[in-house]
């Protein structure tokens, strides 16, 4: 059979949470994988990664978090545990190891897709392939020293498979901040260039900050309503970490200990990196968006009349005395850099016009103008957890209804 009311194109947790709910929909269809199921969970994360938001937020359709630690963080291995009770638990329809190289409508409508494994037809595709294909690495990369090992955080495993030296991160977003840590407590040498990551507490109030934005409705404000609207999609993650049991990362602390913190990186200059004069205001900005964070708490707890613990309000542990803004490479002791820049989307094989000027595909909650083409499992696709576990079982389950209201539709 190669023609189906309906393909997924992506088999993570975005595109089994579709097979979900088409099964109950009783719609005949097909999920292809470029590679296993939940790929990137199992090869693209480090030995001791972790979630950040806590277990109860595991929200897969038909398959909630039933451990008995509600609040804490599942590590990888329990992470992988669970994806592959969901997998087995949906059942769905998937040829793995099956890359989609090219997605073009049809003249007798729907839409054909060239495989590696042959030729599709679909009447309906939701593309459910997240938005994170391509490490962004920048050019100069090209040009250090070739004796510096150079990863992606998606490569980074763990401190004792890196070669023996100093690790420069680039990056202070949820990855370079918790790769940076990982690296600290195993004894190693950070230098670490911060960007413009914001970050929030972990607990406050005593409560985890997840649970009080949660009773805030703060995760189920749509991008529609939002007040940034399509902008809070720009917006990069907060730094936080659910290791051991769960804390803040604070930079500061890390740069009091040891670690050894520049502003922006700019430019290679021979074997001299460069960086802009701004890491006190990056540190200051981050430290901002934690404080107001707490103080939305502040006035949720006051206005419900809630009684709870008081708060602690931040002092800087440490402020950088003067800027550095140059590393030499030669004498620095540095063996290994890891980028931790982020992705682009990489959406070049989906040869149909729903894209805007900046290469996003333009969508309403993942429905798009092009009737039968969906999205799904993309940051911020309509809330704050639609690319991850908590929100995705809402956006596919509002998707599938609207493929299967097409399907009626005379």
């Amino acid at each position: 059979m190669t023609h189906y009311s309906a393909i997924i194109v992506g088999g993570g947790q975005a595109g089994l949470s579709a097979s979900y709910y088409l099964q109950q929909q009783d719609i005949d269809h097909l999920v292809l994988e470029k590679h296993s199921l939940t790929h990137t969970w199992r090869n693209q994360r480090w030995d001791a990664f972790c979630l950040v938001t806590p277990n109860w937020q595991c929200a897969l359709p038909g398959y909630p978090y039933a451990g008995d630690d509600p609040h804490g963080f599942m590590k990888k291995d329990q992470i992988i545990a669970y994806l592959d009770g969901f997998i087995a638990a949906v059942n769905a329809p998937v040829r793995e190891g099956c890359a989609v190289r090219r997605l073009v409508t049809r003249p007798e409508g729907g839409y054909a897709l060239s495989t590696s494994l042959g030729e599709f037809t679909a009447d309906q595709v939701i593309i459910a392939s997240g938005g994170y294909h391509t490490p962004i690495i920048p050019r100069l990369a090209e040009r250090l020293p070739a004796e510096i090992t150079q990863l992606h955080s998606e490569q980074y495993r763990s401190p004792q498979a890196l070669p023996p030296g100093h690790v420069l991160v680039v990056g202070s977003g949820q990855s370079g901040a918790q790769i940076a840590e990982d690296l600290h407590l195993a004894g190693r040498k950070v230098f670490l260039a911060v960007g413009d990551a914001p970050r929030c507490a972990r607990f406050h109030r005593g409560r985890d900050v997840v649970d009080w934005l949660a009773d805030m409705g703060y995760y189920d404000i749509g991008v529609d309503t939002h007040p940034l609207r399509e902008g809070v999609r720009d917006n990069t993650n907060h730094y936080v970490t659910g290791r051991d049991g769960g804390r803040d990362i604070d930079l500061r602390r890390f740069a009091k200990e040891g670690m050894q913190l520049f502003g922006r990186l700019d430019s290679l200059q021979g074997t001299t990196l460069q960086f802009a004069a701004d890491l006190a205001g990056k540190l200051d900005a981050a430290d901002a968006v934690y404080t107001r964070i707490n103080a939305s708490i502040d006035k949720y707890i006051a206005e419900q009349g809630i009684e709870a613990p008081p708060g602690t309000p931040y002092t800087p542990l440490w402020v950088p005395e003067h800027e550095t803004t140059e590393l030499d490479l030669a004498g620095s002791g540095i063996t290994s850099i890891i980028w931790c820049i982020g992705f682009q989307p990489d959406f070049s094989w989906v040869d149909v016009p729903v894209f805007n000027g900046r290469s996003y595909p333009g969508h309403r909650r993942g429905v798009t103008a092009q009737q039968g083409l969906y999205f799904l499992g993309l940051p911020w696709l309509h809330t704050w957890g639609s690319g991850r576990f908590s929100g995705i079982a809402r956006d596919a389950q509002y998707v599938v209804e609207q493929l299967a209201a097409v399907r009626t539709t005379p």
